[in-house]
């Protein structure tokens, strides 16, 4: 059997991390009665702790949903990660299905002119779905946390010109496939404690393109900003979401003015 390396504290950083989970799902409807979720696991600290976190949850969550880890090899090295093997005994242990699909982007790597992290991601995110679509998953989960959020937001005020975070939840395909991030409201230091509590045995080295990546220099900036102020990321997300009010009330006004003028032009 595998057993946290300190079981007393897992549980209670578990609790801790599925009130955040708890709060996320409230508040972007991301769980629901009948759901087969396909949860992105790359082997990583965050996707892991996602499954793991979700799998404790089922026990006592209101919507009866079922869990299927998606793994998605790849022919080029993208990060720290427990072995496949491990990964196989730990959902077998749990009673959870484990699919797995390949891509292969090595070679297009070796001649595109866009970022190794694009690309990984673009093909990633494709065989995810592709994966789900075979397996009768209506909804797919990602392990994307606050700090990633935080770092969009930024990296889409910076570098692209519009201020834009991270969806809770996103429909595709005429709403045939939902992308779901439960942890969208914890942080990654807690995930961190989190998965060394549980003892994942992760092994490997960083995925050299993301060292030096525009998201690895925002990360950076943030964790320099929030030496002594540790609340930098969440004003980010507040702000956002701020905003993002305040745009959805113009809409509301504008098509509440639209309907006015067309009924008084039908008049």
């Amino acid at each position: 059997m595998m057993r946290p390396t300190a079981p007393e504290r897992t549980d209670k950083l578990a609790h801790y991390l599925n009130k955040a989970i708890t709060k996320a799902d409230k508040r972007f409807r991301l769980l629901e009665d009948g759901d087969r979720i396909l949860v992105a696991v790359s082997g990583g600290k965050d996707s892991l702790s996602l499954l793991d976190l979700l799998h404790r949850r089922q026990t006592s969550s209101r919507a009866h949903y079922a869990l299927v880890a998606g793994h998605v090899r790849s022919d080029a090295h993208c990060g720290r990660a427990v072995a496949l093997p491990w990964l196989e005994a730990w959902c077998h242990e749990r009673a959870i299905p484990l699919a797995m699909a390949a891509m292969e982007v090595a070679a297009q790597l070796d001649t595109t002119d866009k970022s190794a992290c694009f690309v990984c991601s673009w093909h990633r995110r494709k065989a995810l779905f592709e994966l789900a679509y075979s397996l009768g998953c209506n909804k797919v989960a990602l392990g994307h946390h606050g700090d990633d959020a935080a770092e969009t937001v930024l990296l889409n005020l910076l570098y692209a010109s519009r201020i834009e975070g991270m969806a809770g939840r996103s429909s595709f395909f005429e709403g045939e496939l939902q992308l779901i991030r439960p942890l969208l409201l914890t942080e990654e230091r807690d995930l961190a404690d989190f998965a060394q509590a549980s003892g994942y045995p992760i092994e490997g080295s960083p995925c050299p393109a993301g060292v030096d990546s525009q998201r690895a220099q925002i990360k950076r900036m943030l964790r320099e900003l929030e030496v002594g102020r540790h609340r930098i990321k969440r004003s980010i997300f507040r702000a956002l979401d701020r905003y993002e009010t305040e745009m959805n009330r113009a809409r509301w006004a504008r098509e509440a003015l639209a309907r006015q003028n067309e009924e008084q032009t039908d008049a």
